[in-house]
């Protein structure tokens, strides 16, 4: 046990040498307990003094009501935040204590940040409806419209909700013939979407049972964090997978929820719902009565008109004596009518027996057998005239070549005292270079050939050679 004095004492002794630190050993030792001590801590705070140098780095402050604390996130992993980070923002951020050595700086390294509370919501919210509506579930084509004169609603919220009691309300005063049935579901807390999912499956499965037509999906207002089990994905695909139509009636007329844009409509309340589904008595028994008013009009109107037309049919009526006259004198002029078309019509008959007998003597094959026999004598005289024109022509050219070759004849040369001689091989002489001595020379006459012996050949000279 120490006394007062001893620790006196120790403090103002000196300390060993080998026990002194330096600042940087000091602020190592201290780093490497903290980062071995909280290598992974989660903390939620609002961000201050947010700076973004650039380098790339992030430097800020997150704090609290009562404290605050220095953060870095590097490059890296700041990189990987999906949404725009600012001061003021309440956020959710992962990472390890450590200690700048070089200013001993107590700081949080953040590996990872993301929006903390109705920020992540709302963020959530957004992504999801994007998705959604990507798929088409949020198409007016998909969407059925919705009747004001069900008799059945299935109304899917708390049991102890202020939801119902107002949708009963409205039901009650305006359409207390409309059928409620009830399907109780938690609407906040983790139970919450999987309830509404189970109630809109089993309101499917008895609609043919219990006869439900429409289903009312909804609760009172409240926060985002109040109205998120109708912001989830699985509660929006059992809406739209949902065969009976359904109104979404969630929160007050500000709030939308991803429940409303996949629902075939969205009421601003769950009494607006109610109202929309049914008709209103009051409006219905006016109607009624306006209809009553207007068929007794009908009525009335149809019985004078009927009286008007007894009257005219007892005013035309006659003795049946005379109706009979009537209807014989009617039967004599259809006789009549009769006998003139049939006379018409055999007339007509003749006429045209008469005319395809006409038609028959031109197809006789006598008739036609005298045309053809004078068609061919008249052919046969046509060739014959044309034979002889043709005969003639050539006689008379013929005549005409005749008398052309006679003026060019030897015969006619030889008529006239010349002669042709020509030598044993029946060679024509031109000249007397072409004879030989004692060789035969046939001469040719007007009247016949003399065959005689060369025994001399005089050549008669050129005069133009001298």
């Amino acid at each position: 046990m120490y006394s007062s004095a001893d620790t006196v004492n120790s403090q103002h002794s000196p300390v060993p040498e080998s026990n002194v630190l330096t600042v940087s050993a000091l602020n190592r030792l201290a780093k490497s307990l903290l980062e071995g001590h909280f290598p992974s801590v989660v903390v939620e705070g609002e961000i201050s003094n947010l700076s973004r140098p650039s380098s790339g780095h992030w430097y800020f402050t997150l704090k609290d009501q009562s404290a605050q604390l220095r953060c870095a996130m590097f490059a890296g992993n700041n990189r990987r935040v999906r949404f725009r980070v600012d001061s003021g923002q309440q956020v959710t951020v992962r990472g390890r204590l450590s200690i700048y050595e070089g200013r001993g700086d107590y700081q949080l390294i953040v590996d990872s940040m993301n929006e903390a509370g109705a920020g992540a919501l709302q963020r959530a919210f957004e992504l999801l409806k994007v998705k959604l509506q990507e798929e088409g579930l949020f198409d007016q084509e998909r969407k059925r419209v919705l009747r004001d004169d069900y008799q059945h609603i299935g109304v899917i919220t708390s049991a102890t909700g202020a939801a119902v009691q107002d949708i009963i309300s409205v039901l009650g005063r305006r359409s207390p013939s409309t059928k409620i049935t009830l399907l109780p579901v938690a609407v906040q807390g983790s139970q919450a979407p999987a309830e509404i999912v189970a109630a809109i499956a089993r309101a499917n499965k008895l609609a043919n049972k219990l006869g439900i037509e429409a289903l009312i999906v909804g609760r009172g207002g409240g926060s985002i964090e109040d109205l998120q089990s109708f912001n989830e994905e699985s509660v929006a695909r059992a809406i739209a997978a949902s065969k009976l139509p359904i109104c979404s009636a969630v929160g007050h007329e500000t709030d939308f929820t991803i429940a409303d844009f996949v629902a075939d409509h969205r009421a601003p309340t769950p009494s607006a719902a109610a109202e929309l589904l049914c008709q209103n008595q009051e409006d219905q028994l006016q109607y009624l009565s306006s209809l009553g008013a207007h068929l007794g009009h009908l009525m009335q109107a149809r019985l004078q008109a009927s009286a008007k037309h007894l009257v005219w049919l007892i005013r035309g009526l006659k003795r049946p004596d005379r109706l009979l006259q009537d209807q014989a004198q009617r039967l004599d002029q259809l006789e009549v009518r009769i006998r003139r078309a049939w006379h018409s019509q055999q007339l007509q008959r003749s006429n045209e027996l008469v005319l395809f007998e006409h038609r028959l003597q031109g197809l006789s094959p006598t008739q036609q057998l005298t045309r053809i026999s004078q068609l061919l004598s008249d052919t046969r005289s046509r060739l014959s005239r044309a034979v002889q024109s043709v005969l003639s022509g050539k006689r008379n050219e013929l005549g005409t070549l005749g008398r052309s070759l006679s003026t060019v004849s030897p015969l006619n040369t030889l008529a006239r005292g010349y002669s042709l001689s020509f030598d044993d091989a029946g060679n024509l002489l031109k000249t007397v270079d072409q004879a030989n001595i004692d060789s035969l020379l046939t001469t040719r006459l007007a009247d016949g050939l003399i065959v005689s012996t060369i025994q001399t050949i005089e050549k008669k000279e050129d005069p133009a050679a001298n």
